[in-house]
């Protein structure tokens, strides 16, 4: 029996490639675009992708039962129309979830006590040429954290705070009944109450541009957001007019809105921390993540189940 083709467009961790000769025939295109296409590959029948899959490409394979998708978030995924023709989706949840807290908490600390700024100093030698680097105006002390988002990754996140002794409250869509956090029915009212806001939430069309002008000038003068969701979640306008005025004190970014492209204004701020979305970039995590892309097709394919459908296509195989 011949093997099942799976397609890789573009760019994806290497050992995904490497595992997948355990059980399939590897098909590459260079980049996800439906033009490089040819007749020979009908019969794919699952894709492994990391970032964007056109829609035009997966309509493009007849037989297509399965997206394995490398990553928590699968919005680069037109998973309605995936589930629409009974293509099972799939992420990579729970590998990532401590890796990424870590760097969140790791990045609220550089914003708050401004230390790559103090590296900096140091290897540029003004500690011997001009003293101590100055008094971090801000400090992690007493802070009162908002969590946006308080799914896995959201929870590990608090589990870290908690134990730094500072005070949590959350805002999600609906309220959690099996924790204690204070709960805010919205965002507005979560920024008043805290001065530090962490957008851990998916890109969706209800949480796109959610952080805006409103909840940034609720979150106060002594304001942090730390941001290791999705860059679509913040209206980036709005934030860099913000921390220009004084409207916040600082913010620490992983994701933006147009990646790899960060805006010269967000650059040339002192008061922010900004990362190349390397939340989950452990060679130890994405090892594991790649596992879980493979694992997902290799279950579908010999019993019929994915180990991490998402929400939205919770199939079973059926014979085609």
């Amino acid at each position: 029996m011949s093997r099942p083709r799976i397609l890789v467009p573009g760019k994806i961790n290497p050992r995904v490639l490497e595992r997948l000769p355990e059980m399939f025939e590897t098909v590459r295109i260079e980049r996800a675009d439906a033009d490089l296409v040819t007749a020979d590959m009908a019969d794919i029948a699952g894709i492994a992708v990391s970032g964007r899959l056109p829609l035009a490409l997966m309509e493009t394979f007849p037989k297509l039962e399965i997206v394995a998708n490398f990553g928590v978030g699968y919005d680069g995924v037109d998973v309605g129309r995936a589930a629409a023709r009974g293509i099972v989706v799939t992420n990579t949840p729970d590998v990532l979830n401590e890796e990424v807290a870590d760097t969140a908490i790791g990045l609220l600390i550089n914003t708050v006590r401004q230390l790559p700024q103090a590296e900096e100093w140091l290897r540029q030698g003004r500690w011997a040429r001009d003293g101590n680097f100055p008094l971090s105006p801000l400090s992690l002390r007493g802070r009162r954290i908002g969590l946006y988002g308080l799914g896995r990754i959201g929870l590990a996140i608090a589990r870290r705070l908690e134990a730094f002794g500072l005070s949590i409250a959350y805002h999600t869509r609906t309220r959690r009944e099996d924790l204690a956090f204070p709960y805010h029915p919205s965002l507005v009212s979560l920024a008043g109450a805290v001065d530090t806001l962490i957008v851990i939430v998916p890109a969706t069309p209800s949480t796109a541009k959610a952080v805006n002008a409103e909840v940034l000038s609720a979150l106060g003068p002594n304001g942090v957001v730390i941001n290791v969701g999705r860059g679509s979640t913040v209206d980036e306008a709005a934030l860099v007019a913000a921390l220009q005025t004084g409207t916040i004190a600082g913010a620490g970014l992983d994701v933006f809105e147009n990646e790899p492209h960060v805006p010269e204004a967000l650059l040339a701020l002192p008061n922010v921390s900004l990362l190349p979305h390397v939340a989950s970039a452990s060679a130890a995590t994405r090892g594991a993540m790649a596992d879980l892309v493979v694992d997902n097709l290799k279950a579908w394919f010999s019993n019929g189940r994915a180990l991490t459908p998402v929400p939205e296509t919770p199939f079973e195989r059926k014979l085609r």
